[in-house]
């Protein structure tokens, strides 16, 4: 019998080419933006769907945006459906490239195949008892995704559909007094958040904070609103200029401008006499002996304390010492548990903490009593 050699190879191409295909098939996956050709800084949707195709198998997924300093990445939506053999996962990210050019957003995918029973057993622990998921994995190589960024007209300081608010309680004050200014940009696009507001001014003094950012999330953008408190102060009337900020909106392709007029602020100068005091503050320099009298005094109160301690401990010491031979009478004359326990304890002696502790356990505990033990041992501490 001949053999073919070409004939085997092309067997085994076939073979492995099916095992190929139906490994692809156990999922599809589809990732889609909304445009490939944004501006620097533009908010672009991502959508990601992952479903299984194979029914055979029981699937899971670990999915993610690979993280970059070319690009922003947030998720704001997710839908999970982690039926057994029917999984399907729809993430939606928010996008935003960070140069100009081409930039690549990068993906990792990892499949983890397993079966029924080995869902069934790891899910049969508690929180003391964690049994881990038996999964075989494989890493998808899933092609990245090109942008072509375009660059953002000169100047530009917001990007996106922002509007300006501000708010001036009040235009009259005096020298040096603060005066609060609030700005607020509110919009969707690139996080509202800038260095600096207004330029230094020889005029006035600004004082500034970092603004406070809020945001709410629906599930195909984020709502912006940055506060901005601020507080001017000057020792006379000034003017400050007004504030205007270049914006350009990628999606209308647009610039525009953000304006804060002119305000004109009244400062009123404090009369020197009345800043003035009458008093000399501090008072003039003088000798000063009163400390001695207050040192004086300290010490009085110190020794009398020394001195009581040390009367009171002589008296415990000596309450303490009862002469040797009443207290022997005192012990052999006691012939019931009780009696010898209440004339211990009335001793005020740390000598007898064990007899005692015997006496209590034997009457209040349960314990045995060795009336004649317990007293030798009292007997032998007191001679």
């Amino acid at each position: 019998m001949k053999h073919n050699p070409g004939k085997r190879l092309s067997y085994l191409f076939c073979i492995l080419l099916l095992l190929s295909v139906l490994q692809a098939e156990n999922f599809s996956y589809d990732f889609h933006t909304s445009t490939l050709t944004p501006y620097k800084k533009e908010s672009i949707l991502l959508s990601v769907d992952i479903n299984q195709t194979n029914e055979e198998i029981v699937l899971f997924f670990n999915f993610n945006v690979k993280p970059s300093k070319d690009y922003t990445v947030e998720q704001i939506d997710s839908v999970q459906d982690h039926t057994l053999h029917h999984t399907y996962i729809h993430y939606t990210y928010l996008l935003r490239p960070l140069k100009s050019g081409t930039v690549n957003v990068g993906f990792d995918l990892l499949e983890r195949v397993t079966d029924e029973n080995k869902v069934a057993y790891s899910f049969s622990g508690d929180r003391d008892d964690f049994k881990k998921l038996e999964t075989k994995d494989r890493k998808v190589a899933v092609p990245p995704i090109h942008l072509k960024v375009k660059t953002l007209p000169k100047g530009t300081q917001l990007v996106g559909d922002f509007n300006l608010s501000y708010e001036v309680k009040r235009h009259h004050t005096k020298s040096y007094a603060p005066l609060p200014l609030k700005v607020v940009l509110e919009g969707k696009g690139y996080p509202p958040v800038l260095e600096a507001l207004f330029p230094k001014n020889e005029h006035f003094t600004l004082f500034s904070q970092n603004p406070l950012l809020q945001k709410s999330t629906d599930k195909k953008s984020i709502t912006y609103k940055a506060t901005y408190a601020l507080a001017l102060s000057a020792e006379k009337s000034f003017i400050l200029p007004a504030l205007t900020l270049k914006a350009f909106d990628p999606k209308k392709e647009r610039s525009y401008l953000l304006t804060l007029p002119e305000q004109s602020f009244q400062v009123d100068k404090e009369d020197p006499h009345i800043l003035l005091d009458n008093s000399d503050t501090p008072a003039p320099f003088t000798v000063d002996f009163s400390w001695l009298k207050t040192l004086f005094g300290c010490l009085i109160v110190f020794l009398a304390g020394y001195i009581t301690a040390l009367t009171l401990k002589w008296n415990k010491k000596k309450k303490h010492t009862i002469p040797n031979s009443i207290a022997r009478e005192k012990i052999e004359a006691c012939t019931e548990p009780k009696a010898l326990l209440q004339m211990l304890i009335a001793t005020n002696s740390r000598e007898y903490v064990s007899e005692i502790e015997a006496l209590e356990n034997g009457l209040y505990r349960e314990g045995t009593i060795e009336m004649k033990k317990i007293k030798k041992s009292a007997l032998e501490k007191t001679a």
